[in-house]
């Protein structure tokens, strides 16, 4: 890590840039199985946060930003790694400017997800506080993602085309205590969203919905 580098602080704390966007900064970190619903439900739920309930949300997709933040990564365990390294260093940023962050990645191993959680944990020079880190599970039976397969992937991954392959080739470990569990088998995207909106609003981490 550098030495010669100094962290220059906001004019605003966070308490005065959430009081003037009239709402919260957090992440909601959706994981789960390639063709669980991930990228659905996130698409989903950032426009409902934005149309319906008036805040400042962005999606990060898994794919999207392989295009280029994460260009030069892989999908070794190390890349894997790093991969979701960068990404919630990014949407701690977005979750600081009191935005939404929301997540779509595989993100598989459970260490690499409880390093993402403890980096929210930790505040932003010159707060006293982290910011919220919501885990969500898009937990559907790997039998099922198969069968959705969009992409074709898993016959890939079958086939030996494709390496490492989440579930396949390469484990993935489900949260243990996600504070979302959504099952995403035969349910209404809509449906999907709703638990999500429904434990924030149960948080507080959302303005009151408009009448």
């Amino acid at each position: 890590m550098a030495t010669n580098i100094t962290y220059h602080a906001s004019a605003l704390t966070r308490t005065e840039r959430s009081s003037l966007r009239n709402q919260r900064g957090l992440t909601i970190w959706l994981t789960g199985l390639s063709a669980s619903g991930k990228s659905t439900i996130a698409v989903e739920l950032e426009h409902q946060l934005l149309r319906e309930r008036g805040v400042s949300a962005y999606r990060l997709d898994g794919d999207n930003v392989r295009f280029g933040l994460n260009k030069d990564l892989g999908f070794s365990d190390a890349d894997r790694n790093e991969n979701i390294r960068r990404i919630a260093e990014v949407a701690k940023l977005f979750a600081d400017s009191a935005s939404i962050a929301i997540t779509s990645f595989i993100s598989p191993f459970r260490a690499d997800r409880d390093t993402a959680r403890k980096l929210h944990e930790v505040p932003t020079p010159g707060e006293e506080t982290g910011l919220p880190f919501v885990e969500v599970h898009i937990d559907v039976p790997i039998e099922v993602a198969e069968q959705r397969d969009p992409k074709g992937l898993y016959k890939k991954a079958r086939d030996g085309v494709i390496k490492e392959f989440t579930g396949i080739s390469s484990p993935y470990e489900a949260p243990e205590k996600p504070e979302v569990h959504v099952k995403n088998v035969d349910l209404p995207v809509q449906e999907a969203v709703k638990q999500i909106i429904a434990y924030l609003d149960s948080q507080g981490y959302l303005p009151p919905k408009k009448e």
